[in-house]
């Protein structure tokens, strides 16, 4: 197992898993402040802001504060603001997204926007779609927080951002750019973040096709832990691997 590194670790299977923690990620989370490791939290789900997330996970018993918490909305920001710094952008999202964009110096705007952005929302509906497309059409730049086309929600599962985005894709025949993983832009903004470099870093996640091939891209070492949704059996089926495989959190011990 590697000593002591900066710790890029995916949310949901790996500290969380549906609505309560992963045994031993707590204790996880106290093993690297104890030791002083920097680390983030990751997580594709641009809904809610760090703040939001910091305070549902301190109800199920997981201690992380907001700036340890890294969203793809944070990261999507990020990528507009290095891009078009001020720019504008019609936007498909919640509190998490419009609130990181504004931080990122962005205008949202009903009006020839320099970008369409998606992420996901509750209150999606048919108008705001058209307008995306005739945006898009006209000649917007097309961005979307992550790839996900699905997620968990109360009751089963929900279309995601990656489902969204794909609706204005088939209507314009124009690809979105997706920030979130496994673009390895979403780790390196990360470890910017961190002021941290890819040799001393590590990638704990609980998918191959996004942790694990999001982090090797990346040149980080990766973690690949078994309380989310890849079994160990299934390792093998990629042409990539993890640099370690482990049952959950609880068994990753800092040196």
């Amino acid at each position: 197992m590697p000593g002591l590194k900066n710790y890029l670790i995916d949310m949901d299977g790996v500290l969380v898993r549906g609505s309560q923690p992963v045994p031993g990620a707590n204790e996880f989370i106290q093993r690297l402040r104890e030791r002083g490791a920097r680390f983030l939290v990751l997580t594709n789900n641009p809904l809610y802001t760090p703040r939001d997330l910091a305070a549902r996970l301190e109800r199920i018993g997981l201690q992380i504060p907001p700036e340890a918490i890294y969203t793809s909305a944070l990261a999507t920001a990020q990528f507009l603001k290095s891009q078009l710094p001020h720019g504008t952008a019609y936007v498909i999202g919640d509190v998490g997204l419009t609130t990181a964009l504004y931080d990122a110096g962005y205008i949202i705007t009903d009006h020839d926007p320099d970008y369409v952005v998606v992420g996901e929302t509750t209150s999606l509906s048919y108008e705001r779609i058209t307008q995306a497309v005739r945006f898009v059409a006209a000649g917007a730049r097309f961005v979307a927080t992550n790839p996900d086309v699905s997620g968990p929600g109360d009751g089963g599962i929900v279309p995601a951002c990656g489902a969204i985005a794909a609706l204005i894709a088939a209507a314009t025949g124009v690809r979105p750019y997706f920030v979130g993983k496994p673009n390895p832009l979403m780790m390196r903004t990360a470890l910017r973040t961190l002021g941290a470099h890819s040799e001393e870093s590590v990638m704990v996640g609980d998918r191959m096709d996004t942790d694990i091939i999001g982090g090797t891209e990346s040149g980080l070492e990766t973690i690949l832990v078994l309380t989310g949704v890849t079994q160990r059996n299934e390792v093998e089926r990629f042409p990539y691997r993890p640099t370690y495989v482990v049952d959950s959190v609880a068994e990753i011990v800092l040196e």
